[in-house]
């Protein structure tokens, strides 16, 4: 009879890291005092949106990386819609990017990390 293998246990699932949330809820109410100074990035998304779930966790990390510098909230255009109305957004997901309340930028879609963080980089 064949002996099997001594393997220590190891998961085959990948290993993740962890983010902390860095991405603040914005509603129709702040929208406008939030984005008005700075460089700020405000995600327009919905909860039934896939693209716009699998876009999350890359602003989270993106965020992270900017460690206070740039400010990230997110919009959820089902509970508030006037934000989406007044800057004509069409498709979600959808990154708007504000210098002292100006839209500076605007990403439509599910793209890379690294266009969104050219984007960015611009107006630094």
């Amino acid at each position: 009879m064949r002996e099997r293998p001594k393997h220590r246990h190891r998961s085959s699932a990948p290993i993740r890291r962890m983010l902390i949330k860095m991405t603040e809820e914005l509603n129709s109410g702040n929208f406008d005092q939030a984005t008005s100074k700075g460089l700020v990035v405000v995600d327009l998304w919905a909860p039934w949106c896939m693209p716009c779930r699998k876009l999350a966790p890359v602003l989270d990390e993106i965020a992270s990386e900017y460690n206070g510098k740039v400010k990230f909230y997110k919009l959820n255009i089902d509970e508030h819609k006037e934000p989406a109305v007044k800057h004509q957004v069409m498709s979600i997901p959808t990154l708007l990017v504000f210098k002292d309340g100006q839209v500076v930028e605007r990403v439509v879609g599910l793209v890379p990390k690294d266009r969104i963080v050219a984007k960015i980089n611009q107006h630094t």
